[in-house]
């Protein structure tokens, strides 16, 4: 994971309320998938498995900075079971959460998403 003074100086103009949802999700993912490389990547965070790949074959997930809110994308989306349908999207693989509040976001569910993107091996779907 980056060190904290870099993710606060990335997230150094993101309103404060979009701020706690970032470093919520980063929390999540340090306890889920310790091993995951952090980086900043296409204007958010960005998480894989390093050694196993690409940014998008070895990506377990991104969170993208938006306006008024955040957005978790999960990179193989598409493959991870998702039992409360909170993932949206039409891309080929990448499937999303839009959070728009702290208390409004279903942590539970969300933890449950990312472990299972974390688990996830891209290479099982080949054939």
């Amino acid at each position: 994971m980056l060190p904290l003074h870099q993710v606060e100086t990335f997230l150094q103009h993101t309103p404060r309320q979009l701020q706690e949802i970032v470093l919520e999700l980063r929390n999540i993912i340090a306890c889920v998938a310790p091993d995951a490389f952090e980086v900043v990547r296409w204007g958010g965070l960005s998480y894989l498995h390093e050694g196993k790949g690409g940014i998008v074959s070895a990506g377990i997930c991104q969170i993208g900075i938006h306006k008024d809110h955040i957005q978790l994308a999960i990179i193989h989306g598409v493959f991870i079971a998702d039992p409360q349908h909170l993932l949206a999207g039409t891309k080929k693989y990448k499937r999303f959460v839009r959070i728009d509040s702290y208390d409004g976001a279903p942590w539970e569910a969300l933890k449950e998403l990312i472990t299972s993107a974390s688990r996830f091996d891209p290479r099982s779907t080949m054939t």
